[in-house]
């Protein structure tokens, strides 16, 4: 049993409680996904722009990787795109990533109040929505008092400012697979039709400098990779690490 809910914004991560999975599609956790099976030693979720160039001359060798309003920062090495990094994957092997976003990371240090973070995305929404439910397996079985685990899914939107149609359809799919496991009704046609809302702009042609055409496609993958990301905190701040399913 899980008491799963689903959240929206900025204002939802502040207010999420418990197991929490902090949603961005497009694209900030698709990639952290890509930049693992490109072979990245870590990756560093961090909020602000300041905070990543810190961290950057405290780790010799680690890549910048950011976005604002979708275009990179100036001075990174890499904007938030997984097809981007992809075409230069020897750059990413064995390096520290230190990555910052309008939403996704927002997201991250903003949730003060989760016991647990993982992020989310489509590529990996299946092993999200199986961590649940071996988390509240494991929940029912050390408290006999029948009480629920807490779940919030937040969808973070475009800019954590304005829901965004893919990060609801994952939530609303993760949340679909822990409660029922089975995929949510008219998911594919839902999956499919992301290119008429905020899919739109990867098919702009005069934004394929910042919002490639294949990065949409990258993006919508299903269950793609068989682990989630799960965020950790040390001395330097957060960071992400994979945990097979």
């Amino acid at each position: 049993m899980t008491n799963c809910k689903i959240l929206h914004l900025l204002s939802g991560a502040k207010d999420a409680r418990g197991l929490t999975v902090i949603i961005d599609v497009f694209r900030a956790f698709s990639l952290e996904c890509y930049l693992y099976d490109l072979g990245a030693a870590l990756v560093r979720p961090v909020g602000s722009i300041e905070e990543a160039r810190t961290l950057h001359e405290k780790i010799p060798g680690s890549l910048l990787i950011g976005e604002r309003s979708g275009i990179k920062v100036e001075g990174f090495d890499f904007g938030n795109s997984p097809s981007q990094v992809e075409a230069e994957k020897e750059k990413i092997s064995g390096k520290v990533i230190i990555h910052t976003t309008s939403a996704g990371t927002q997201g991250i240090v903003n949730a003060t109040g989760a016991s647990e973070i993982l992020t989310g995305s489509l590529v990996n929404a299946k092993a999200v929505a199986e961590y649940i439910r071996d988390r509240s397996s494991k929940f029912q079985a050390e408290n006999a008092s029948g009480k629920a685990l807490e779940v919030s899914l937040v969808a973070m939107g475009l800019s954590a400012k304005r829901e965004a149609a893919e990060d609801e359809l994952c939530a609303e799919y993760i949340k679909s697979l822990v409660e029922e496991n089975k995929i949510l009704p008219a998911f594919e046609e839902r999956r499919q039709d992301l290119k008429n809302h905020d899919g739109k702009r990867f098919f702009d042609p005069d934004l394929q400098e910042h919002f490639p055409e294949k990065d949409y496609y990258m993006c919508i993958k299903q269950d793609l990779f068989p682990f989630v990301l799960r965020i950790g905190k040390d001395d330097l701040g957060f960071f992400s690490e994979i945990i097979d399913i």
